[in-house]
């Protein structure tokens, strides 16, 4: 089985912030741990590279909030 990482632009991101712009999601697979949440691009593609992991960019849902997460 392929090694997948799923990863998600974050949402308390502003233009510009020079903080890492991907939240990952979640690893598929046993060929590579991962011990941060947030990463860059440039991290992934050499995460990608060095060990064949695809990376798959999730979309992000517009719609209603249906979790029960955190509240504002």
């Amino acid at each position: 089985m392929a090694t997948k990482i799923f990863v998600r632009e974050r949402r308390k991101i502003e233009k510009g912030e020079k903080k890492p712009r991907f939240r990952i999601v979640g690893v598929s697979g046993s060929d590579v741990k991962i011990y941060v949440k947030h990463a860059r691009k440039s991290e992934l593609e050499r995460i990608h590279a060095e060990t064949g992991a695809e990376v798959v960019y999730l979309q992000q849902g517009k719609g209603k909030k249906t979790g029960g997460g955190q509240q504002p």
